[in-house]
């Protein structure tokens, strides 16, 4: 994995809160707090906090080997102490900030994707606790699922990339009408269409289908000769089927497709399920494709 790539951790807001949100409340907790891995994994950021009692802990960098957060980066694996001033196992310049939150037990979870860390939460009580296996095991299922998400950001970052490479034209190489080819934009749509398959969050796959649609639009302005198109097939779609494709073309999520149409969203769900059976598509940019292409949408 690329350095830059290993800089990049899910840390906006709103994703950070809701992973510290749930360590805490899977450990019983008092206390979560986190951040991504920085300087090509020789640090941790702390840039999110949890039930904090004070602003100590916001924006410390812990280095690799020192602290507990500093420890587990180094060893790659879950460390906890239960006497956190008194730990003989860690070194104790970050002493000042955890005393500043009251913490006595705390815990240092890092997540780890391709063998590189890439985010270490914390997870701390205000009191000395006896923590056992299965209080460890619950966190798994937590970790786990953050490792695929920071993998599948990896992913569709990768990929992005490569889509902006395949585009980008330098100025001194065309005149400014010269346009990509239709196997260029062909090629963008595919790869935006595979992107939208692998995101989970449903407000950014709309956006990625937003793009394909314009992508789709993009492509060269003159219409195909006559004898080249191919003529429309029979779909067998319902007239309220084909209205909800038309809106998912146009990048609307299911549930701004509800509100186009006046209709609740898993009525749309079921319209837009049946229209991929029908048209035998593997997922809804697909059925955008195949839909336009039998001539039943624009």
């Amino acid at each position: 994995m690329s350095p830059d790539l290993a800089q990049e951790a899910p840390t906006d807001g709103g994703r950070l809160l809701r992973t510290l949100t749930a360590f805490r409340a899977t450990g019983h907790s008092d206390m979560a707090f986190g951040g991504p891995v920085v300087d090509n994994g020789t640090a941790v950021t702390i840039t999110g906090l949890h039930s904090a009692q004070t602003r100590a802990l916001q924006g410390l960098r812990v280095r690799s080997g020192y602290g507990l957060g500093g420890k587990a980066l180094l060893m790659g694996r879950p460390v906890s102490v239960t006497n956190y001033y008194d730990a003989r196992g860690i070194t104790h310049q970050y002493d000042g900030p955890v005393r500043a939150e009251q913490l006595e037990t705390v815990t240092a979870l890092p997540i780890v994707v391709d063998r590189s860390p890439r985010m270490v939460v914390y997870v701390g009580h205000r009191a000395q606790v006896v923590l056992g296996d299965v209080w460890y095991d619950a966190f798994l299922p937590l970790v786990r699922r953050l490792e695929r998400e920071i993998a599948v950001d990896d992913e569709v970052r990768r990929r992005v990339g490569r889509l902006h490479n395949l585009g980008h034209v330098p100025a001194p190489a065309a005149p400014a009408e010269v346009q990509l080819t239709r196997a260029d934009l062909r090629d963008i749509s595919d790869e935006l269409a595979d992107l939208a398959t692998l995101v989970e969050d449903e407000a950014l796959r709309a956006r990625l289908e937003q793009v394909r649609n314009r992508v789709e639009h993009g492509r060269s302005p003159a219409p195909a000769p006559a004898t080249r198109r191919a003529p429309a097939v029979p779909t067998g779609l319902a007239a309220r089927e084909i209205d909800v494709l038309a809106q998912v073309a146009l990048g609307q999520s299911n549930r701004e497709v509800a509100a186009s149409l006046g209709l609740v969203e898993s009525t749309v769900k079921s319209y837009l399920k049946n229209a991929m059976r029908k048209l035998h598509a593997t997922n809804r940019v697909h059925a955008v494709r195949l839909a336009r292409e039998a001539g039943v949408i624009d």
